[in-house]
């Protein structure tokens, strides 16, 4: 191979490579657009889950429930309206911002003419997607600990791990579908068609069992279930079947990952 052909081959690769510089930039742009409006964001983040579990927990816990097995209600509503918050806080921000900085702000056309490509920028943006869900899915947890009496364990320090595994998945979820859309109201249809049926039989507010058993082996290949688990893990104490729900929430997350990068490719390049 003569030198040319060589420096070529080298050139190619590097261009093919995700590189560092180049999912930051785009990640570092999020971040000064997040400061515009972080403050709303973390204030219904707060208050949302206090109403849920004000509502859900002590109004219907109290005169209806009572306990899940051992677990007061509240706190079994707590601990599962984590995976509320991730779904919530990464599927929709990432449909509707893909959705409008590419249709309407022309925002990838302008990120794609510098040194980026199609798969760092997705990569970027699902890597803030979820680093910020990560850190919003636990503040239901918190509120539990704070004003519902739930008890703080070690193991919930790997929370925000799980919870931002899980709205990588679904931020990749997000960006697919704002791929493939061509008008911002079919997102109405996966919202009530996808994520409504998801959250709601996650496990949050009842326990699956409670299912006719043909859903229950639906509900178990839910994402937000295997989230609620591992969440309700760290909380009252992980089983050996943990290890595998959390390398089920990884290769959701990689496939979603990876669809969204094809299908970027295909809307933005191809």
């Amino acid at each position: 191979m003569s030198a040319d052909s060589e420096a070529v081959a080298v050139e190619t690769a590097k261009l093919r490579r995700f590189e560092p510089r180049a999912i930051s930039a785009v990640m570092s742009r999020e971040v000064a657009n997040f400061r515009t409006f972080w403050k709303g964001t973390t204030f219904s983040s707060v208050l949302e889950p206090t109403i849920y579990l004000l509502a859900f927990g002590l109004g219907l816990g109290s005169t209806l429930v009572g306990d899940v097995g051992s677990i007061p209600y509240v706190e079994f509503v707590g601990t599962g309206m984590v995976a509320t918050a991730v779904i919530f806080s990464s599927a929709l921000p990432a449909m509707f911002g893909t959705f409008v900085k590419h249709h309407f702000q022309r925002t990838y056309d302008a990120i794609l003419a510098t040194p980026v490509d199609t798969e760092e920028l997705v990569t970027a943006e699902v890597l803030w997607i979820g680093l910020r869900s990560g850190f919003y899915g636990t503040f239901p947890l918190l509120v539990t600990i704070i004003f519902f009496g739930l008890d703080p364990k070690l193991g919930m320090l790997l929370v925000p791990i799980f919870c931002m595994v899980t709205a990588v998945g679904f931020a990749g979820f997000g960006v697919s579908v704002a791929a493939k859309a061509e008008k911002i109201d079919q997102f109405n249809y996966v919202t009530t068609l996808a994520i409504t049926p998801l959250f709601l039989v996650a496990g949050t507010f009842f326990p699956i069992d409670q299912l006719p058993e043909g859903f229950q082996v639906v509900a178990q290949l839910n994402p937000l279930y295997q989230l609620v688990e591992l969440v309700r893990g760290a909380a009252f104490g992980f089983q050996t079947v943990d290890i595998l729900r959390f390398c089920g929430l990884v290769a959701f997350s990689t496939a979603l990952w990876r669809l969204a990068c094809v299908l970027m490719q295909r809307r933005l390049i191809d």
